[in-house]
């Protein structure tokens, strides 16, 4: 465990939340922000101030805008500020290092523009990195050359490059959640990979949909994941 890694009993229960469509944060992943917009200049400088820790949660456009904004799924998950950077023009670009998934027990009032959920976690404590059982064993749960072979057969259809060797040498877990947060699948697709159960469950819905996108036509081109 981490030393920065919050305890059970440390864990927030109300917090700010970034609502972003495509942006996927796993537990023990790191998602890189570029802050520009003052409602999320000033949830990060309230984050630092108050255990560095923000949620990252999808909008739902399935369902009905409310009071605060655009829906949101129900299902997101809290990250902590690993790094951080004040750029000249006024920006801060951050890491958020993924903890653990939350259920949104309702939204909280608005606060300096930002808006805030009170969480459940009661069902996700196993994502936390500490001694806790993880949902699934974090090793072996990959059926890795069908997975890298339908991650070529992805790329290749839409003209990506990759650095192959860093991927071959990714644990089975480091290389699903990777994946899963870097490739752009459609908004959707990304809340089932947050949502799946445990690592076994995660790293099949990736395959499928690697192997669904690889026999699908793309316009990209001239892309580069390393």
């Amino acid at each position: 465990m981490s030393r920065f890694d919050p305890r059970v009993e440390a864990l927030p229960e109300t917090f700010p939340v970034f609502p972003l469509a495509g942006a996927l944060l796993l537990p023990r992943g790191k998602l890189p922000l570029n802050i520009f917009e003052p409602r999320y200049l000033a949830l990060v400088e309230d984050a630092l101030a108050a255990g560095r820790m923000f949620g990252m949660i999808q909008p739902d456009p399935a369902a009905p805008a409310g009071a605060h904004g655009p829906a949101l799924y129900r299902i997101g998950c809290l990250g902590r500020i690993s790094s951080f950077s004040e750029t000249e023009d006024g920006r801060y670009l951050i890491t958020l290092t993924g903890l653990l998934r939350f259920a949104v027990a309702e939204e909280a009032a608005p606060r300096r523009g930002y808006r805030r959920v009170r969480a459940a976690y009661d069902a996700y404590l196993g994502d936390l990195s500490s001694d806790l059982p993880l949902p699934s064993p974090p090793a072996g749960v990959v059926e890795r050359e069908a997975l890298l072979a339908a991650l070529r057969g992805y790329f290749s259809r839409r003209g990506f490059d990759a650095n192959w060797d860093a991927i071959r040498r990714m644990p089975d877990e480091d290389l699903v959640v990777t994946l899963a947060m870097v490739c752009p699948f459609p908004p959707a697709e990304k809340q089932a990979l947050l949502e799946a159960a445990g690592e076994t469950e995660r790293a099949a819905t990736l395959l499928a949909l690697l192997q669904m996108g690889a026999a699908a036509p793309d316009d990209s081109s001239d892309h580069r994941v390393s």
